[in-house]
This record gives structure tokens, sequence and C-alpha cells, in this order.
């Protein structure tokens, strides 16, 4: 009996752990960086290249599953609609940071228009960003393809 008492109390206490991981609070600092990288999803959905220059460091670097490249390809991709980020229905978050540099993770499904065809994929999202002159740049964005849907 004794055993079953503690079992379950174990068990409770295991489901109350889950329970508080689930939810998640960010610090201010890493707010902050989470409203950067949301705003970001919807200045490319708004194709708002005006915001996302100012955004984008001169050597940033963007990895998609084609390759890479740099700034002023991708403004010009997402101003001649190219690839239209219509929406980043964003699933789960994280941010770490080491020096000057953040780090947010995302996983997401990108509801995108991509040479004429609308497309939904999942991606596990890895935004670096570096603050210069006391203003956080985009640095590099990476898209990982995920299985499922």
């Amino acid at each position: 009996m004794t055993r079953i008492i503690l079992s379950l109390i174990g068990l409770c206490m295991y489901c109350t752990s889950m329970t508080a991981q689930e939810t998640v609070s960010f610090t201010p600092e890493e707010q902050e960086m989470i409203d950067l990288s949301n705003a970001k999803w919807q200045w490319m959905s708004d194709k708002n290249v005006d915001k996302l220059s100012d955004l984008f460091h001169e050597s940033a670097q963007f990895v998609y599953m084609g390759g890479y490249w740099g700034k002023v390809p991708e403004l010009n991709t997402i101003k001649e609609g190219g690839i239209w980020y219509k929406k980043a229905e964003i699933h789960k978050q994280e941010v770490r940071f080491a020096g000057p540099t953040a780090t947010v993770y995302s996983t997401i499904h990108l509801d995108s228009v991509v040479g004429g065809h609308d497309v939904r994929f999942p991606f596990f999202v890895t935004e670096t960003y570096l603050k210069e002159n006391g203003k956080w740049k985009l640095i590099s964005l990476v898209f990982t393809k995920t299985l499922g849907e």
C-alpha cells in the first residue's frame, strides 16, 4: 500500500512538472527577442523590405533547403515575390544569449508561395542576431525542414 501511494505521489509530481514545462515564461530580454522574431515574420508576410533591410545585417546569410544567399538577394526575392512568406504558425520558441549574440530557435509551420505555388512546410528555424550600437541585427536565418505535418 505504501509503495502504491509513493508511486502515485511520484506520478503526481511528474504530471505537475510536465504541466509547468508546458507553460513557458520568458525573461524581459528573451521576450524582446521573441517579439523581434515575430515582427520579422510579419514584415516578411507584408513584404516590408524597408523594415527588413533595417533588420538584416549587411553580412547576413539566409540558408534554405536549396542553398543560401545574402541580404540583397533575400530582399529582392521578398520584394519581387519569388518567395512570399504568408504566415508563420509558431509552435515553440526558445532564446539563448552568448555575449553580443542572441539565437532564437523556433518550431513552425510556414505557409508561403514559392514559384507561384502555395506550400506549407514544418520547419525548425534558427535565427541569430548580433547587437551592434545598441540595436539587434539579424545575421543568420536557417530553415531546417522537419518530418511530418
